[in-house]
């Protein structure tokens, strides 16, 4: 696997020698994953610790839901959802927080407050003003690939060459990404599992992920609690199949570790705990040789 170096602003990340864990933190009270657990403040900021303290190399705040079919909200009402956790957060934990927005005016005041990565789901095309927020701040962003938006995203996505497609669109958002005066070299993509895909087309994404290599940016999976992974399992389980179901758990850990395998850097989890675990034992297994260790 190809080996990226991300420094900035007292951060560091060594992407490639192991697989880099970013631990979901949703200060929202719908989102799907979690059902607003952590829409408190004070809940949330305990949720970050304990991701830290559980190994995430990265915590990621977000204060609009994106689960399929939700409503926009505003950018002073997800301000103020994340601001004050990432000012306390930023205080508790050294490893960099990120904000999940497709907002410049959340970014830019999420920067401020401590964030230091822009996960922006919809690769730059959503606010126009989030590329030179990321220029200005010098930050990594992270590019994910969505066809439509979380309202429409799932009526019926489809594709007539999956990954070229996909490819096509991160070259092309690189290129526009890098002229905006965003550095190459902190730019990382997103294939966006569940974003505009269908069942099988997630099963294709994780399967070929390899096909993302020739891009020449780190690779971030967020698989975690997906629907694919429930819908799979419906008839595994006597009981309704919710996210947070330990079945669901199981699928999840499933889906991390084969997109180790195919060549993630980073993976976007809500269970921080059981990832490190997979992880630890997908590297090992991957950085295997037949060759007698020195």
């Amino acid at each position: 696997m190809k080996r990226y170096t991300l420094s900035w602003d007292g951060h560091r990340l060594e992407l490639g020698t192991r697989t880099f864990i970013m631990g979901v933190l949703n200060v929202t009270p719908d989102s799907f994953s979690d059902g607003g657990k952590f829409f408190d403040p004070d809940t949330a900021v305990a949720r970050g610790i304990r991701m830290f303290s559980e190994g995430a190399d990265i915590v990621d705040i977000g204060g609009e839901s994106t689960r399929p079919f939700s409503d926009a909200v505003s950018a002073a009402a997800e301000a103020d959802r994340v601001l004050p956790v990432i000012e306390r957060l930023a205080k508790e934990v050294s490893v960099p927080i990120s904000i999940d927005t497709t907002k410049a005016a959340v970014a830019r005041r999420a920067l401020e407050a401590g964030a230091a990565i822009i996960n922006d789901v919809s690769a730059l095309r959503s606010d126009p003003e989030m590329a030179s927020v990321a220029a200005q701040y010098g930050v990594p962003v992270i590019l994910m690939h969505m066809k439509g938006t979380p309202k429409t995203m799932q009526m019926d996505p489809s594709y007539d060459d999956l990954t070229g497609e996909i490819r096509t669109f991160f070259r092309n958002t690189l290129d526009h990404a890098a002229a905006a005066g965003i550095d190459r070299g902190k730019l990382i993509i997103d294939p966006g599992i569940g974003f505009g895909k269908t069942m099988h087309h997630n099963l294709c994404l994780l399967n070929r992920l390899d096909a993302f290599a020739a891009l020449d940016a780190p690779i971030l999976v967020g698989s975690s609690r997906k629907a694919f992974i429930r819908n799979l399992l419906k008839d595994q389980s006597p009981e309704e199949i919710t996210p947070d179901l330990p079945l669901v758990e199981t699928g999840t850990q499933a889906t991390v570790a084969a997109a180790v395998l195919r060549g993630a850097h980073i993976v976007r989890v809500h269970n921080v705990a059981n990832t490190r675990a997979t992880v630890t034992l997908i590297d090992a297994i991957r950085n295997a040789s037949d060759r007698p260790s020195s």
